[in-house]
């Protein structure tokens, strides 16, 4: 983890605290990143509740209740993919926000519709309008999960000091 994401945790830590909420993550292609990057900072399971590695499709199903027809007419690297993982896990935590990755990392596995780096993230809170959106990332494997948990923890930084 770089400085930047250790000061983007100190102020989701000071936020979630503040507000005395929590938060769960569900990951697919960061692989836990964003979890680890936020128990990396002692003290995290007063905000930290959970995090589930969801990365194939059928833990996608199992654990977060994910649609098998979700997943099949739209693919796992979806905005709607991403919605329903962050809602499951809401659904199935005492967390009060979720925040979700799904993507292709690379260096294999991308097409022509969705290329190597096409990343979609879900952050939700309980009983509010998700924010979905699509990010695309360059570099290698590393680079891309790496860019993903920025992306994610920035995002939820922003809504927590935005008084979402």
């Amino acid at each position: 983890m770089f400085a930047e994401e250790t000061e983007l945790i100190d102020r989701i830590a000071l936020a979630l605290m503040r507000r005395r909420e929590r938060i769960g993550t569900a990951e697919s292609c960061t692989g836990g990143l964003i979890a680890a990057a936020c128990t990396s900072l002692a003290g995290s399971s007063q905000w930290f509740e959970r995090g589930i590695v969801s990365y194939s499709n059928e833990a996608k199903v199992e654990l977060l209740g994910v649609p098998k027809g979700l997943i099949d007419l739209h693919g796992a690297v979806s905005g709607e993919v991403a919605e329903h993982m962050a809602r499951g896990l809401l659904a199935h935590a005492p967390i009060d926000w979720a925040l979700s990755v799904t993507g292709i990392a690379g260096p294999t596995g991308g097409s022509a519709a969705k290329p190597v780096g096409t990343v979609w993230l879900a952050l939700v809170r309980a009983g509010h309008p998700a924010r979905v959106w699509r990010e695309h990332f360059g570099g290698d494997r590393q680079a891309v999960r790496l860019q993903t948990v920025r992306a994610g923890l920035t995002a939820l930084c922003e809504a927590l000091e935005d008084g979402a």
